[in-house]
């Protein structure tokens, strides 16, 4: 009795014999891409109004990367690279304004 084991990241057997190893790996590939894109834009939001230095480009990266491996959430992709690209955008008014990353309530 021989069992065949998937080698990582080929979706082949490790055993020689050429049959496909199990169908997961796409599925689980496109459920990480769903999950980047989900993050890129609750990160892209949360930079609105905290850390935008940090989650600004982490939202950018994040996003692109959903769309190039190709999310099933397009949409949430793009609206967090649109986000992400504005914590920047308020990142650099901050810097140009104040000569801070801070916000500043009191005037």
């Amino acid at each position: 009795m021989s069992t065949t084991v998937s080698a990582p990241g080929t979706g082949r057997a490790s055993g020689g014999t050429g049959t496909p190893g199990p169908a997961r790996e796409p599925a689980a590939a496109r459920r990480n891409t769903d999950g980047m894109a989900v993050a890129s834009f609750v990160l892209g939001l949360t930079g609105l109004l905290v850390f935008n230095i940090v989650l600004g480009p982490l939202a950018v990266v994040l996003a692109g990367l959903a769309l190039h491996r190709g999310t099933r959430r397009r949409g949430r992709a793009l609206a967090g690279l649109g986000l992400g690209v504005a914590d920047l955008v308020v990142l650099a008014t901050l810097v140009t304004a104040n000569g801070t990353v801070s916000w500043n309530l009191s005037g």
